[in-house]
């Protein structure tokens, strides 16, 4: 697979979103297909794996420990803290520095290593201010325990202040061809400083792929359950897009979801999307998206037919919106 760099590490096009194999999407994957589709991803030429301490609570940093981590030289590891308490805790945004250095020693444990590439605030708790979080995690550089940081979910004047304290390698937030959000300014302010935007939800949480249908019903286990784009009317509204979308990708000569990923990697090279998956043809279906090329003529098709505006509601209901920092478009707020 081609690569792309984050800081100094040079990683896969595509990377590996781990976290549908333990929670957010439903109950955990069986065990033998999340090692099917983890091993399967390095044998695909993935390099970049992202997890979570808050992914299932510790079950997803224990899965790619125990899975991936007798292969530990071949990948790039990223993982975040500061949305879960540490020792049991848990689930709950906690942003003081004691509690990120806690659940960054658990989370070597359950990754079974010495070192974490890229550890991420997963989320930044308003009560503490950013200088202190990242201070903290800038500590954890110069202990060894994290070789960089990087920032998830927040605003671009966030984003200045966290990187005036200690220099940030790369900002996470959700972005696709229907959550352009990031364009209001974020991605300006990482070209402006030089840090690599991973793109988590790549696909439209699996509706600009064509997993959903009219009748879909999300158990309450289902992170989109309470999202306002996929319920009622909204929901049915945005599947209509979905008709329009398919002809392009076939007029490109590729899958909806290979064309979400290649649309990202046109936009800009510091750009490095994060499909997540607990199918093994999906993984595989998703890095071949590196090798696709779309012309000019139906980016602007694309463009035009999913444009910042167009979805109906809001990526998040109200409380978990506003556990996040990120700018939103007129219509959303």
């Amino acid at each position: 697979m081609q690569t792309r760099k984050i800081g100094p590490f040079e990683v896969s096009a595509i990377g590996l979103g781990a976290m549908g194999l333990s929670s957010g999407y439903g109950p955990p994957a069986p065990r033998e297909r999340a090692e099917e589709v983890l091993l399967g991803a390095l044998d695909a030429g993935y390099t970049f794996f992202d997890t979570a301490a808050a992914y299932g609570l510790g079950h997803n940093e224990i899965l790619l420990g125990e899975v991936l981590g007798p292969h530990r030289d071949k990948f790039t590891l990223a993982s975040k803290c500061g949305m879960t308490t540490a020792g049991g805790g848990g689930r709950g945004i906690n942003g003081d520095p004691k509690n990120l250095k806690a659940t960054c020693e658990e989370s070597l444990r359950n990754l079974k290593t010495d070192v974490i590439d890229l550890y991420y605030l997963h989320r930044w708790d308003k009560r503490v201010p950013i200088e202190e979080s990242v201070g903290a995690l800038g500590e954890l550089v110069a202990e060894g325990k994290v070789r960089t940081i990087g920032l998830s979910e927040v605003s671009a004047q966030t984003l200045r202040r966290a990187h005036a304290t200690f220099p940030i390698t790369a900002l996470q937030s959700e972005y696709s061809p229907w959550t352009r959000n990031p364009e209001i300014a974020t991605l300006d302010a990482c070209r402006e400083l030089g840090i690599a935007f991973v793109a988590f939800s790549p696909v439209g949480r699996g509706l600009l792929a064509g997993n959903l249908k009219p009748d879909s019903v999300f158990e309450t286990a289902d992170i989109r359950f309470n999202m306002p784009r996929f319920n009622g009317e909204a929901f049915k509204e945005n599947l209509e897009l979905f008709g329009d979308f398919a002809g392009l990708a076939h007029a490109v000569g590729c899958t909806p979801a290979q064309l979400c990923l290649a649309w990202l990697l046109q936009k800009d090279p510091i750009i490095v999307p994060i499909p997540g998956t607990a199918n093994p043809d999906h993984m595989r279906e998703n890095a071949a998206a590196a090798q696709v090329q779309i012309a000019p003529v139906l980016v602007h098709c694309l463009e035009s037919l999913l444009t910042p505006t167009t979805p109906v509601g809001g990526r998040y209901a109200s409380p978990m919106q506003s556990s996040v920092d990120t700018e939103r478009f007129e219509h959303e707020q």
